[in-house]
């Protein structure tokens, strides 16, 4: 079942759910019996990961003005060899 967004010209908007591709343009108002069109809106995105919300926003900003690597950095420990890695044929 999908949730869709009707509006009455008397008693404003209201939701209705039913199957997925089967919702009318127009559907009857619970409150006045009279006729309300369907509304289309935009997805409700509020429930983002906060991790996921501050790469987007760090993404967002990098368009505008990027950061740019003025040096490489040579003091970067080498990440420690799996033990698997090891039993694998060298060139």
């Amino acid at each position: 079942m999908a949730t869709y967004e009707y509006s009455c010209d008397r008693c404003g908007p209201f939701e209705v759910k039913v199957p997925i591709g089967t919702a009318p343009t127009q559907w009857k108002c619970s409150r006045c019996s009279g006729a309300a069109r369907r509304v289309y809106s935009s997805p409700a995105l509020t429930s983002t990961p906060p991790a996921v919300a501050a790469l987007r926003e760090r993404s967002e900003r990098s368009r505008e003005n990027p950061e740019v690597v003025t040096r490489v950095a040579r003091n970067a420990a080498p990440s420690p060899a799996h033990p698997a890695l090891a039993r694998l044929p060298r060139p």
